[in-house]
């Protein structure tokens, strides 16, 4: 698979990711009330994972690309 999530992408998942996973496994130790739905804090490794291998099978199905284009350098003129 191609890379397809960009710097910032990747940045912005991670951020969520984490926030989702904290969201899980905090309430465990008391650092947060447990609400009953922090189970679904554990989604967060989808956007972790992603983040970690650059491609979001999603962003492949929509023809999505966030990350910057390759340089050729066969387009580039000698110096």
């Amino acid at each position: 698979m191609q890379n397809n999530v960009g710097n910032l992408d990747k940045v912005l998942r991670i951020i969520l990711g984490l926030a989702l996973l904290s969201y899980a496994i905090l309430p465990k130790f008391g650092m947060m009330p447990n609400t009953g739905y922090n189970y679904t804090g554990w989604i967060g490794i989808i956007p972790l994972g992603t983040a970690l291998l650059g491609t979001c099978p999603l962003y492949s199905i929509l023809g999505i690309k966030t990350c910057s284009a390759p340089t050729d350098k066969a387009d580039t003129p000698d110096a």
